[in-house]
């Protein structure tokens, strides 16, 4: 290891989205951040790359309603930044078994009859429910990713890729950060390593669990996977949450299924099987039937999975200095402005009531 050394504010560990986010939001505000990556920029060994995500307003508990408002008002605050898009509204449907849960926004429960004519594409098993969010839609991943990244820079955050960390030591007065590279001395450390949340925070190593998940895409240009022909949709399935989103720009339509084997994020994700594409396929042309899956492309990633499904935001009990920052379990990267602002704020000492529910001292009372 090199024996250079720095020293800086803020050192974010991780540049996905979240980590991404937390570095431009603190660069905003003029505070010295170093964002340190083992991989190159964009890369897809994690739980960042592609081209869509969805958006939705529409979440099973209420606690989550704050937080979700924070995130589309991120989405349109970066717009304004960039002078671009991130959101297209598409409209969403979620499928379900039972009363409804989700709730949130402008979002309502619907009867099975009525299911088509919000989303002519769609086609839900009988038995379910669902609740239309008119306010969901998809994201522009991969460019909100490199905004974030080039935004960053612009306010004057270090960012470095292909720099392995080794290790890190709080004390009372701040964090040491020592990496393949260097050593590096901070106020505080915002721990943004998603699949690597259970290496980079071994306290709480046993509540993260890593899966790989395949999701399949469309080729483009069918009139059946456009909004408003078909927007986010999920049916709620016993091998899992099967989730749906529709076609946007060069982005063609793509169905997933929240279930897959546990993974080393250390070994690359590889290629899907054809098992794995033959599920798919089959769950695809189920619940969007008039779908053509020729030249369909599948690819893989990881999900970041704890046990009650929600985030870890906060301050590491006992060490300060110390933030996590893993918006995880499927469902993080609509999130991204949010969980930048809020471990911004954290890591400037201001403190977020607001997300004691996501807090990791809630895994200390258990």
């Amino acid at each position: 290891m090199s024996q250079l050394s720095s020293e800086t504010d803020v050192v974010v560990l991780g540049l996905g989205i979240h980590g991404a986010a937390t570095a431009y939001e603190l660069a905003l505000r003029g505070v010295k951040v170093v964002g340190i990556e083992q991989f190159e920029a964009l890369h897809d060994r994690g739980s960042s790359h592609g081209a869509t995500r969805m958006i939705r307003r529409a979440y099973p508990n209420p606690v989550w309603n704050p937080l979700v408002g924070e995130a589309f008002d991120g989405w349109a605050r970066w717009e304004a930044a960039a002078g671009t898009t991130f959101y297209t509204p598409t409209t969403g449907l979620y499928a379900h078994r039972g009363e409804a849960t989700m709730q949130g926004g402008r979002s309502r429960a619907v009867e099975a009859g009525h299911v088509t004519a919000l989303m002519p594409s769609v086609s839900f098993p009988e038995g379910h429910n669902a609740v239309y969010d008119p306010d969901a839609g998809v994201l522009a991943a991969a460019s909100a990713l490199e905004f974030a990244h080039s935004a960053a820079r612009r306010h004057g955050a270090e960012l470095s890729f292909g720099e392995r960390v080794i290790s890190w030591e709080s004390d009372e007065n701040g964090v040491t950060v020592t990496t393949d590279a260097r050593s590096i001395r901070a106020s505080k450390l915002v721990v943004a390593g998603g699949a690597w949340a259970s290496s980079l925070l071994p306290r709480y190593s046993e509540r993260f669990e890593v899966w790989r998940i395949v999701t399949l895409a469309a080729r483009t240009g069918q009139t059946c996977a456009q909004p408003p022909m078909l927007g986010t949709f999920s049916v709620d399935m016993d091998g899992g949450l099967v989730f749906g989103l529709p076609e946007i720009g060069d982005a063609g339509a793509k169905i997933g299924i929240d279930a897959g084997p546990v993974w080393d994020p250390n070994t690359p994700v590889g290629d899907a099987t054809p098992a794995e594409v033959d599920r798919l396929t089959q769950l695809f042309r189920a619940f969007v039937p008039d779908i053509d899956l020729e030249g369909a492309e599948a690819v893989a990633c990881l999900y970041t999975m704890t046990p009650d499904l929600r985030f870890v935001i906060g301050e590491i009990p006992g060490q300060a200095n110390v933030i996590a920052a893993a918006a995880c379990s499927g469902h993080g990267f609509k999130f991204g402005p949010a969980i930048g602002a809020a471990a911004a704020d954290l890591a400037q000492g201001i403190a977020r009531p607001d997300l004691d529910f996501v807090s990791p001292m809630r895994w200390e009372a258990a």
